[in-house]
């Protein structure tokens, strides 16, 4: 008994200490992107990687899957914006911020919803995924959502407001007390990274009006 005892608390402690680095790195990675850093997707790849297996061991099996999109996204968006940086020709260039039309929004939504519908069917029937339904529409709104960040779509943003809100709720039930911390904050900084990135859009929309007149 003693020795099983011990054996879970190592593991614990294990875990509580992997997860409390991926939050840590998970947090930079949001900072940095707010700043329109290449190195905010390192800090991702790392930070998925690690939650990777954190939410495998805590049966969250739409969220393993997540964090693997996550780590493959990471890898895209560092190739992506270093494209655009030396099509630019600028080692500092920030990528234009984009909006997405009404229609185009309401598309993306039904797409994510049917999505985790069918991902949820699949987690509730054929595993033994905890919250499988609402773990399954938060992964699949956050696949549609971290598209929006590497295309930079301004509302990406507000999907993440709603996204961590419920995320706070689920990993706060499965005890990974760290991560509903970083979500927390998460949801308050997601607030803050809109309105920043509606300021570069608005200066953006200002500077294209000029150059127009001028023309």
């Amino acid at each position: 008994m003693m020795v099983a005892l011990q054996q879970f608390w190592q593991e614990w402690q294990l875990l509580t200490s992997l997860e409390l680095v991926a939050m840590l790195l998970a947090l930079a990675y949001l900072l940095l992107a707010m700043r329109h850093s290449l190195w905010c997707w390192p800090a991702a790849l790392v930070s998925t990687l690690i939650y990777t297996y954190v939410m495998w061991q805590h049966q969250l099996y739409s969220e393993t899957l997540l964090q693997l999109y996550y780590a493959a996204m990471a890898v895209y968006g560092l190739v992506h914006w270093q494209q655009l940086q030396q099509q630019l020709k600028q080692p500092k260039a920030i990528k234009p911020v984009i909006e997405w039309s009404l229609r185009q929004h309401l598309g993306w939504i039904s797409i994510a919803a049917s999505s985790g519908l069918v991902l949820g069917y699949y987690m509730a029937n054929y595993t033994q995924a905890d919250f499988a339904w609402l773990d399954a529409q938060t992964t699949t709104f956050s696949i549609m959502t971290t598209l929006l960040v590497v295309r930079k779509v301004l509302s990406n943003w507000l999907y993440w407001v709603v996204i961590d809100a419920v995320c706070i709720y689920v990993y706060f039930q499965k005890g990974l007390y760290f991560t509903t911390g970083l979500f927390v904050l998460y949801t308050f900084l997601a607030v803050i990274g809109y309105l920043a990135w509606r300021s570069h859009y608005r200066q953006q929309q200002h500077t294209s009006g000029q150059v127009l007149q001028l023309a």
